[in-house]
């Protein structure tokens, strides 16, 4: 293995889902009270009798998720709605700076990523830790029925985060080359994200594709021109 593949294999590790996505856990679940309790579970009458009594919609835990989050993460989009309703902010960052609508983009979970949308959740976000978008973490994982949703919200297409990658890059770099990243590859494509933007090293998706063997990307991008 050559140090730029070193290099790559490590930041892909370092950009994966689990290590900043962090849904609440069995503790955590247990423990939970009131609004993050009735979220979870998706009672969405209970949500509204505790709103109506005076509770902070938008309260915290200790990871600053909101019920808003934690209905996201739940999949229940009915509490979701309900939190909304009664104040909850739909834009509201975590601790590690994910929105429900990246939170809905790395489970692939098209309905709850449709209602975070439809709730006022904003598709151009600046989200997680990489100070990437929803899109970039979508095509990263090869999400391409998220991909084309949020293409169709107006996420931007060529965002670069901090490790220096667009979604087109991550398409490649961090994908396996199958038919789910070459269909993410192709809605980017169509969208005009460019394909001319390099990672730090210089290097295109183009040639990224090409020193992984990915025949089906390659040929997208090299049409693409």
């Amino acid at each position: 293995m050559d140090r730029r593949t070193m290099i790559i294999a490590g930041l892909s590790a370092l950009a994966g889902p689990a290590r900043s996505q962090v849904a609440p856990g069995a503790g955590e679940l247990a423990g939970y009270r009131g609004l993050h309790r009735a979220a979870h579970a998706g009672d969405v009458a209970e949500i509204r009798r505790l709103a109506a009594a005076g509770s902070d919609i938008n309260a915290l835990d200790e990871r600053r998720r909101t019920p808003l989050h934690v209905a996201c993460y739940a999949r229940k989009v009915e509490a979701m709605h309900a939190l909304v309703a009664a104040g909850a902010n739909p834009r509201a960052l975590e601790f590690q700076a994910y929105d429900c609508i990246t939170i809905a983009a790395v489970a692939d979970d098209l309905p709850t990523l449709k209602a975070a949308i439809a709730l006022g959740g904003n598709p151009r976000e600046i989200t997680s830790p990489y100070h990437g978008t929803a899109l970039i973490a979508a095509a990263h994982l090869g999400h391409d029925g998220v991909v084309k949703t949020l293409i169709d919200a107006g996420a931007p297409l060529d965002h670069v985060n901090n490790l220096g990658w667009t979604a087109l890059i991550e398409a490649v770099i961090l994908g396996d080359g199958g038919p789910r990243h070459v269909e993410t590859l192709r809605h980017l494509l169509q969208a005009g994200a460019r394909r001319d933007i390099a990672d730090r090293e210089g290097r295109t998706p183009l040639d990224h594709a090409r020193s992984r063997g990915y025949a089906a990307m390659v040929e997208l991008l090299s049409r693409a021109r």
